[in-house]
């Protein structure tokens, strides 16, 4: 894992890079290192728990559908960075996409679910794999969140 030492500006990006094997058994691995990025950035905690739950589902997809025959070398990776209001997440795999089903028993929300709980979700696929960006707005220096964002009760 690369990682850019804290800086007292607050435009100074943040870095983070690892890669994991594309294996269930991976996911807790990958929800606390996300926790532990987002742990001294402006984010409610609330705010923190949806960026978690939106980096889980989208690898969770990419343990579970990307690769069609398992193989010691899938990997998903995950590269963390701080913006000057923002923080970013890149979920990447180098499988094949799946389209979600439209059946009504289909239990495939992920998406869905990455929309509802973040501010920013793209997704680009193509022969290369899987890309997710997920991006959400940090509360500027006085604590104040942008709008939309409520402060727990």
């Amino acid at each position: 894992m690369d990682r850019l030492p804290n800086s007292p500006h607050r435009d100074h990006a943040e870095f983070a890079h690892c890669p994991w094997s594309a294996e269930p058994r991976q996911l807790t691995l990958v929800r606390a290192t996300v926790r532990d990025w987002l742990g001294p950035l402006r984010l409610t905690d609330c705010a923190q728990e949806d960026m978690v739950l939106a980096v889980s589902e989208a690898a969770s997809n990419a343990v579970e559908h990307a690769y069609l025959t398992a193989s010691p070398d899938d990997v998903v990776e995950v590269t963390f960075w701080t913006e000057r209001d923002w923080v970013w997440i890149e979920i990447v795999d180098h499988g094949r996409w799946k389209t979600p089903s439209v059946l009504p028993n289909y239990r495939g929300r992920g998406i869905a679910i990455m929309e509802r709980v973040v501010d920013s979700v793209l997704i680009h696929y193509d022969s290369r794999g899987t890309r997710v960006l997920l991006g959400h707005r940090l509360a500027d220096e006085s604590g104040d969140l942008p709008a939309g964002q409520q402060q727990p009760v």
